[in-house]
């Protein structure tokens, strides 16, 4: 149907505009509403309001989406949604007789989908590992993203310097990329392998069936699909006229047409594919009363209790994961997080601040928080730092996990604290002068000074020196100051969350032998 492929391409290309919009603009404001998709989705919208046991204003945008399902079902899925388009586009490459047309676990997104809202309930938050959205953006932001700009600028540079004379053609070409496509600056992500990982077996399943993410593991086409049960725009199914030839049920990429060629609009993402391909025209869609009656049964009791129960049982181990003893000193949040419990309730590891990142300092964990911490945000001072004056995380976060601050708010928050190893640092342990640090520190009144002793240099005599230290009250974490170190290898002076200003009682502590 073309009208419904024009419509999947022009979502594809505003989600993909959006995308490139979550990047420094030379603004500290961001001149687009680049978190709309994941405000869009019902699915974040209940696991992040069950978590934190409150209405998030955020998601109201998700309640058109679950209106528009309750009138034309699952039309959000074959219709709008980026990742569904992707695994369409990717179909056309991939032979059809690789593909079988049955559902091989037809009960298994709605599994996952129990799972985690009843997770969530219980104070897991672990939605973001499954969305579509979620899944979709962490492997375009922190690997495909980097690596396209990666290739794009070593190859105009390379015709730059190796081939002066296309450089009449490449050199404009090589500006209105950088001013509409590429991102501001070279980045790079500790789990890139991991995100695109994830991303590419998605869309390699493809391979194995049609939609198979779809039929088989997307919690938010799970809920679109019982919302949907019951709307009011039907499809007709085959009747006694049918000669039973079975193109529709073959051609259903959703395998929403079972033998009887009886139509499950649980399944049904509206692609009017059977409409099309019908020899006869048997098949069609019109209004039908609510609480139509469909072919599949509805999940087994068993089943139901079995995800119920492991959606309890995971946030009651995590009370006595290691975590929940002892908290990594080195897991940083960025400015305006929420206290750790709400902010991971909150998180749907979305990957927007961590791609919007000015400084690139903020990184996709892994476990420093736990199972259910993984892919959130943290910063990762000698990858970047937090640049003095940028609020834009907090401006691209769609669930309030990380709080819009003004310039004067982040100006005062303290997200840790800087410590300086007197093992490795220039003036302490070999008696040579460094002030990298102290020049690079944002704060007004300089939160890293010097103090003048008298010391033996490296050819004995008594020399006088400044060895720096932090002041406890002005130092607010950023991070400059060890991504700035000069020292290779591991920084002479590293932050802690010590003293985060989230969490009033992590307070300031001796570190033995750092200051």
């Amino acid at each position: 149907m073309v009208l419904r492929r024009c419509t999947q391409l022009l979502f594809l290309a505003v989600f993909l505009y959006l995308f490139i919009k979550t990047d420094y603009n030379g603004s500290d404001r961001l001149d687009a509403a680049v978190n709309i998709l994941f405000r869009l989705d019902p699915f974040l919208a209940a696991a992040v309001m069950l978590a934190a046991k409150t209405f998030v204003a955020l998601f109201l945008p998700a309640l058109a989406v679950v209106v528009l399902t309750f009138f034309v079902g699952r039309a959000f899925c074959g219709w709008f949604c980026p990742m569904g388009t992707l695994l369409d586009l990717c179909q056309k490459f991939i032979p059809a007789t690789w593909r079988k047309s049955r559902t091989f676990f037809p009960d298994l997104a709605l599994i996952i989908l129990i799972f985690t809202l009843v997770s969530a309930l219980f104070g897991f938050g672990i939605a973001g590992y499954f969305d579509p959205f979620s899944i979709l953006v962490r492997g375009l932001a922190q690997a495909l993203y980097p690596a396209f700009n990666n290739l794009t600028v070593g190859f105009f540079t390379y015709t730059y310097q190796e081939l002066p004379v296309v450089n009449g053609f490449t050199e404009p070409v090589y500006s209105f990329l950088r001013a509409t496509v590429l991102p501001s600056s070279q980045k790079f992500f500790q789990l890139a392998y991991f995100s695109l990982f994830v991303l590419l077996t998605v869309l390699l399943l493809e391979a194995v069936q049609r939609r198979f993410f779809c039929r088989n593991l997307c919690p938010l086409g799970a809920l679109l699909g019982l919302i949907g049960r019951s709307g009011t725009f039907a499809a007709k199914g085959g009747n006694d006229d049918c000669r039973a030839c079975r193109i529709c049920s073959s051609n259903c990429r959703m395998g929403a047409i079972d033998d009887d060629r009886k139509i499950d609009m649980g399944s049904c993402t509206l692609c009017y594919e059977c409409v099309e391909k019908c020899p006869r025209q048997i098949i069609g869609f019109d209004f039908a009363l609510i609480g139509r009656k469909n072919s599949r049964p509805s999940l087994s009791r068993r089943k139901f209790i079995g995800a119920a129960l492991l959606g309890f049982l995971l946030p009651s181990v995590k009370g006595v994961a290691v975590q929940a003893k002892n908290p990594d000193p080195l897991l940083i949040r960025p400015p305006g997080a929420l206290a750790e419990k709400e902010f991971l309730q909150r998180c749907v590891r979305c990957a927007e601040c961590i791609q919007v990142c000015l400084g690139n300092a903020l990184q996709p964990s892994l476990f420093q928080a736990g199972l259910d911490g993984m892919f959130s945000p943290m910063l990762v001072a000698r990858s970047g730092y937090c640049e003095f004056n940028c609020t834009l995380c907090g401006q691209v976060c769609p669930t309030g996990a990380i709080r819009q601050l003004t310039t004067v708010e982040k100006h005062q928050w303290k997200i840790g604290h800087a410590w300086f190893d007197k093992n490795i640092c220039l003036p302490y342990a070999r008696a040579t002068a460094c002030m990298v640090c102290e020049e690079h520190c944002p704060t007004p009144d300089k939160a890293i000074r010097f103090k003048e002793v008298v010391v033996a240099g490296t050819d004995g005599q008594a020399i006088t020196i400044g060895q720096p230290y932090v002041v406890e009250e002005l130092c607010i974490g950023c991070g400059i100051c060890e991504t700035k170190c000069p020292l290779p290898g591991r920084s002479a002076i590293f932050i802690t969350s010590a003293g985060e200003h989230r969490h009033p009682d992590n307070a300031l502590t001796s570190y033995g032998g750092y200051n």
